[in-house]
């Protein structure tokens, strides 16, 4: 599965691990995905992966 929000599409970022003596290995930023609740644009109960930006500023709406 991948590690896409499913609400802003934000994935995983890449770069590089620097160690002291300068030595570079890529490494990547996962987003953090949380499954949750929410109702669809139909009015259905849905099941999604979403970012917890995307929980915090609103723009998941949970069922009551």
């Amino acid at each position: 599965m991948a590690k896409v929000c499913q609400i802003c599409g934000k994935g995983p970022a890449t770069g590089n691990n620097v160690s002291h003596a300068h030595n570079k290995t890529r490494r990547r930023w996962l987003p953090n995905l949380k499954k949750v609740r929410m109702v669809a644009e139909n009015g259905s109960n849905v099941r999604a992966r979403v970012c917890t930006r995307c929980i915090r500023s609103g723009a998941v709406v949970k069922p009551a």
